[in-house]
């Protein structure tokens, strides 16, 4: 009887034995397996068989994020024998640092990081993301310490890069790749904040006064073309007049010669068979015309004869015979 309990009993305890030897790692995730407190092997994701009691995994330390009841976001430190294999982030509170120009202000960053070797991630570093984050805090104070305020403020990729390749550098000892930092606030003190704000405000006036100018400017220099535009259109249009006035009156002129042209010819057709000459025949309507002129006035009164008064007679006279042969 006896024997048979013992026998269940060590039945039961192999059981047991047995089933806790079974253990599942989830998917991107691992386990680091001690034997008798020596490294012994790291657990795929799956269904694994470790030894109880002679083998165990080693226990880490990793940060967990939660929030307060303000519903502010903290961290908290636990152990756990898991180790996650996927890109993890930590969002450090803000770090008061001082730039080149003696300006302190503070500073938060988030930093990207994944751990690519389990075994150095747990021999190689006590507290993996106490080890991250005060090596984030001395890297962000060294990077900003050699910059002005104002290249803090312009340059958040120069040094996002800067404090990425240093901690990259530093943490691949412990297993660990930094895939990227980024600084998420720059808060500095009120006095630069307000002397920020007023430095602003001159400079949106000044660009208002600047755009007002370049305005006033462009419509001066467009008033001005204007004028000269409206300046030469009236001076093109008057020489065009001028030129057309001209063109009229020569060819006013070539008119009347033509047809004083072609009165002579007829008078001199008229007059061809007498003794009188086309010239003669002018200069007597010439002087006819003259004594009308002289004699249109109401008042007016003849009291001498033009010199050469006999030889218009006789033109007149050669009129008189003109006509009569005409008859």
């Amino acid at each position: 009887m006896a024997a048979t309990i013992i026998i269940s009993l060590i039945a039961v305890i192999a059981v047991i034995y047995v089933l806790a030897g079974f253990t599942i790692v989830q998917q991107s995730s691992t386990k680091v397996i001690e034997r008798l407190g020596k490294y012994n092997r790291t657990l795929n994701s799956g269904i694994n068989v470790v030894l109880p009691i002679i083998e165990r995994a080693r226990v880490i330390k990793t940060r967990v994020a939660y929030r307060d009841y303000n519903g502010n976001e903290m961290w908290r430190i636990k152990t756990s024998s898991t180790i996650d294999l996927r890109e993890q982030v930590f969002d450090f509170p803000g770090q008061n640092v001082i730039t080149k120009d003696n300006v302190s202000t503070i500073i938060n960053a988030l930093i990207y990081f994944q751990i690519t070797d389990p075994f150095k991630s747990v021999y190689e570093i006590e507290n993996l993301p106490n080890a991250i984050e005060t090596l984030t805090q001395t890297t962000l104070r060294n990077v900003i310490g050699e910059m002005k305020f104002d290249e803090t403020l312009t340059s958040r990729d120069t040094i996002n890069s800067k404090i990425r390749a240093v901690l990259d550098e530093a943490t691949n000892k412990w297993g660990v790749k930094v895939n990227r930092v980024e600084l998420q606030d720059i808060i500095p003190p009120m006095s630069v904040k307000e002397a920020m704000e007023k430095e602003m405000k001159a400079e949106r006036e000044k660009r208002a006064l600047i755009l007002s100018a370049e305005g006033e400017k462009q419509a001066a220099i467009l008033k001005s073309e204007g004028e000269k535009a409206s300046i030469i259109n009236q001076s093109e249009a008057e020489k065009q007049s001028k030129i057309l006035k001209a063109q009229a009156e020569a060819e006013a002129k070539l008119l009347q010669a033509k047809a004083e042209a072609e009165a002579i010819g007829k008078i001199t057709d008229a007059i061809s068979g007498t003794a009188m000459s086309p010239a003669t025949y002018m200069l007597a309507e010439k002087y006819i015309e003259a004594l009308k002129a002289m004699s249109a006035g109401k008042d007016t009164k003849i009291v001498y004869m033009p010199y050469e008064a006999s030889s218009m007679m006789s033109s007149i006279g050669c009129f008189q015979d003109m006509f009569k042969e005409q008859k």
